[in-house]
């Protein structure tokens, strides 16, 4: 008896570890969704729209699906909704979980992350909220940012949480931290890192495995950071944002999630500066640069490393930016290309999927370090504001926003 309790105890914590989690830009965070069948091109008027819904709230936060219910955050007022629907367009609730930032740019900004029957969510003020997936009552709500004195900069919080093993993790940033562990069912502090200074960022954390070595990478206004996620002790630090070097632009814009392979991790955040590509070194104690990259700086729509290259697009201005595609180890740009202007972009079965961001044209785009092809397009006509949300991909299907309208388009061949 004692033996078959301890088989079904372990089986009960695998599947408490490998549970799946839906969340930004794909499993790993790499704008990489693990889709097949899909349509190898559309029709002039773009692939069946499925669903078109609105009252969500203003955002630029990505939709989302665990395939059972269809999930978008949005501003409504002063606060800030998460907003559930089934696949039939009927809305199953809509509940406040927090403050909105009010400041410059208030709209939501932060995709839900799932994991089982739970929903993690960060306000615009940096709380904290895990939500049933099902009722969408709050389990346990903590007010990050204010109990552990993040600073802020001047667009709040756009960060969406990361999951990894029995903890949620978030990066306040601030004197007293940079990274905090909770547990993910109770909200309980774990672990807290000591602080490597700087602002809280915009950017998500992510993870990296290496050499057998598991590390959560999380970023603060300056810094790049590597750490153990077992306790939180901070294994590596790299300062990459650095004021002198960009005392002409407003301020701090880190958005994008780390870009990671093998031991190699890109760093990029736009208005003209430097992107840096660094690399672990041998006794895996510190960050060392590789090379700098002043063309490919991409501003908050996301890179993807595919076969040995890197793909996006780069800031010329707030309202113009190319298409791009580098040399993952020499840092040699294949192609700049404009197409429309810059924009976000994900991957799914051999094609990339890009959203530019001024008139929200959507296209199927061939990976091809040769040249930039767009292989069909067409434009979303609905919703209000930049076309900032990233897309989303699953079960055949293209979840996108645009301020307050859903949609959700069948790509499945």
């Amino acid at each position: 008896m004692k033996k078959i309790l301890i088989l079904q105890l372990a089986l009960c914590l695998s599947v408490f570890v490998e549970a799946q989690v839906y969340q930004f830009r794909g499993p790993n965070r790499d704008g990489k969704f693990p889709e097949s069948g899909l349509l190898k091109e559309w029709p002039e008027t773009g692939p069946e729209l499925l669903l078109q819904l609105e009252g969500i709230g203003k955002g630029y936060s990505s939709v989302i699906t665990n395939g059972d219910y269809i999930y978008a955050t949005g501003m409504i007022d002063t606060l800030d909704y998460l907003t559930c629907f089934d696949f039939e367009g009927n809305q199953k609730w809509q509940v406040a979980y927090g403050e909105s930032w009010k400041k410059s740019f208030p709209d939501t900004r932060s995709t839900p992350t799932i994991e089982d029957n739970r929903i993690y969510i960060i306000s615009g003020i940096g709380e904290l909220v895990c939500l049933n997936a099902e009722t969408g009552a709050i389990n346990w709500k903590v007010n990050v940012d204010r109990d552990y004195k993040s600073e802020w900069h001047i667009w709040g919080v756009s960060e969406s949480p990361l999951i990894v093993d029995n903890k949620v993790i978030c990066t306040p940033g601030g004197q007293e931290t940079s990274v905090v562990a909770f547990d993910k069912l109770t909200g309980e502090e774990i672990w807290k890192t000591t602080s490597v200074g700087g602002q809280r960022a915009y950017a998500s954390a992510t993870t990296l495995n290496y050499q057998g070595k598991h590390y959560v990478l999380a970023v603060t206004a300056t810094h790049l950071i590597a750490l153990d996620p077992a306790n939180g002790e901070v294994k590596m630090t790299y300062q990459y944002y650095e004021h002198d070097k960009w005392s002409d632009q407003p301020g701090l814009i880190w958005t994008n999630v780390p870009l990671c392979k093998d031991d190699e991790i890109f760093l990029s955040m736009g208005y003209d500066y430097p992107a840096k590509m660094l690399k672990i070194n041998g006794d895996r104690m510190a960050f060392e640069e590789v090379y700098t990259d002043t063309v490919f700086d991409n501003h908050h729509h996301g890179m993807i490393e595919l076969d040995g290259y890197i793909y996006g697009s780069n800031w010329e201005n707030n309202r113009k930016g190319n298409w791009l595609c580098k040399n993952w180890e020499t840092g040699e740009i294949a192609y700049d290309t404009p197409w429309n202007t810059k924009g976000a972009m994900v991957y799914a079965d051999g094609l990339f999927y890009i959203y530019e961001e001024q008139r929200g044209n959507i296209a199927l785009v061939k990976p091809d370090p040769a040249g930039f092809e767009v292989i069909s397009s067409f434009r979303i006509e609905k919703g209000a504001g930049p076309h900032w949300a990233h897309p989303y991909i699953y079960d055949g299907k293209l979840f996108l926003r645009h301020g307050d309208v859903l949609m959700v388009y069948n790509i499945k061949a």
